[in-house]
């Protein structure tokens, strides 16, 4: 129940304050959530499966923003950034997709 309260409070201040983002790290903003997307839907699909551990999720969420936005960095470094852009939202979204069915197949029995 904390967790959804400090969910909502922290959109509830993002609505309010209205950050901004630096025109230098909007390019790996759309990178770093479906990373972040990857990791939830991850830990939601270990606490079903009964195997949930707080500090594996919190490890998780963070390497995986660090790790995908690291590679787009190396990518626009290297010149080919959209290429690794696309190739990291591909592999998370193929993750993101196979936790959500496995959720599916958990919640849904089918």
């Amino acid at each position: 129940m904390i967790a959804v309260f400090g969910l909502v409070l922290g959109v509830l201040a993002g609505l309010w304050l209205e950050p901004s983002i630096p025109a230098a790290l909007q390019p790996y903003l759309p990178i770093a959530v479906v990373a972040a997307l990857d990791a939830v839907f991850g830990g939601l699909r270990a606490h079903l499966d009964g195997i949930f551990d707080d500090k594996v999720f919190v490890i998780s969420f963070v390497s995986n923003v660090l790790i995908a936005a690291l590679i787009v960095y190396l990518g626009d470094q290297l010149g080919v950034g959209g290429q690794l852009s696309t190739g990291v939202i591909v592999v998370l979204g193929i993750r993101i997709f196979s936790n959500v069915a496995a959720i599916r197949r958990h919640v849904f029995h089918a």
